[in-house]
């Protein structure tokens, strides 16, 4: 087995696919309101596809952990087939999904083999998510959340993008809402991915701020940190955690492990790459594995040292985060 390194010495292990591009929401930050265009079903990589190029990763070159993304993965119809494959692999299994159909499918997931759920809510206040999401489905998701807790999921993490004038005056209520109901809210940094191509700066509420917010009220201590995108703290009272990704104040870019796989077959070595590789034309010309790697290894060899968000350098991804799996 070797290890998937690219030019900066960085192991990768962590997968990251996109089962569907669809989306039963349209974020604002995420999808434009009108005009996306979802991939005909026939460009999209099959179960048996998926995976071949999870496989490979694993048998080869040791990736131990996979995260189901979309668009919205639950749309994907028969998903715990595609989980009980991949839970053969023996691998940490996990999917960020908006929790609107986990109230039918958290049971189903569980029993095929899926570990842990992330689920995304970026508002408490119903008119504001339905603002944001363009659905009126808070009540959908909060079941979600409580569906997951039921079936058995340890941890579940609620995952709240916090944008600056939006959505930012709920950063302490997310915190209380974690440790009322047994989960662990990660707060994320706002990154220039947004479909409609608004991000700014100052839009942007800091790791610094998000942790000054909750522990005034909240006091906690910091967790050491890993290869994990969010800096975890523990609250001193022992009621649970909450998780801050910073990615564009406190770039984590030199200790990231992630690989990505587009719902239509595309390998991406960083979420901000530019390029990608096309592993679905390989597949379905016959590659061999050997082929299929080569693919991949260049692919990681050829990862930049970091995004360079703000910087002169930093050129923004033709594909926004709907499109390319979180």
């Amino acid at each position: 087995m070797t290890p998937l390194v690219d030019g900066f010495g960085r192991v990768h292990r962590d997968l990251r696919i996109a089962v569907t591009d669809r989306c039963n929401f349209r974020c604002t930050y995420c999808m434009p309101a009108e005009g996306m265009v979802w991939q005909p079903r026939e460009e999209i990589l099959t179960f048996e596809e998926i995976e071949r190029v999870a496989r490979l990763l694993v048998e080869r070159h040791g990736v131990d952990a996979i995260r189901l993304t979309g668009g919205e993965p639950t749309l994907r119809a028969h998903l715990p087939v595609l989980v009980a494959k991949l839970a053969h692999l023996g691998v940490d299994l996990a999917m960020t999904t908006n929790g609107v159909n986990l109230r039918h499918l958290a049971h189903d997931l569980k029993a095929a083999g899926l570990r842990r759920v992330n689920i995304s809510c970026d508002s408490l206040q119903r008119e504001r998510f339905a603002a944001m999401t363009r659905r009126d489905d808070l009540d959908r998701v909060l079941e979600g959340i409580d569906a997951a807790l039921e079936a058995g999921f340890d941890p579940v993490k609620v995952n709240m993008v916090v944008i600056r004038g939006v959505n930012d005056d709920e950063v302490v209520d997310f915190a209380r809402f974690g440790r009322e109901r047994g989960v662990e809210v990660r707060f994320i940094e706002f990154m220039p991915l947004d479909a409609e191509e608004g991000w700014r700066s100052d839009a942007v509420v800091s790791y610094d701020e998000i942790v000054e917010r909750i522990t005034a009220v909240f006091p906690a201590e910091p967790l050491a940190r890993g290869s994990a995108p969010a800096a975890g703290f523990a609250y001193r009272d022992g009621k649970g955690r909450f998780g801050v990704v910073a990615s564009v104040t406190r770039s984590f870019c030199d200790s990231c492990d992630r690989i990505r796989l587009t719902a239509d077959g595309q390998f991406r070595n960083c979420l901000f790459a530019t390029d990608e590789t096309d592993l679905r034309a390989l597949l379905r010309s016959g590659a061999d594995d050997d082929a299929l790697d080569a693919a991949i290894t260049t692919s990681v060899a050829a990862k930049w040292a970091g995004h360079g968000i703000e910087t002169v350098h930093f050129v923004r991804p033709a594909r926004s985060m709907s499109q390319i799996g979180g």
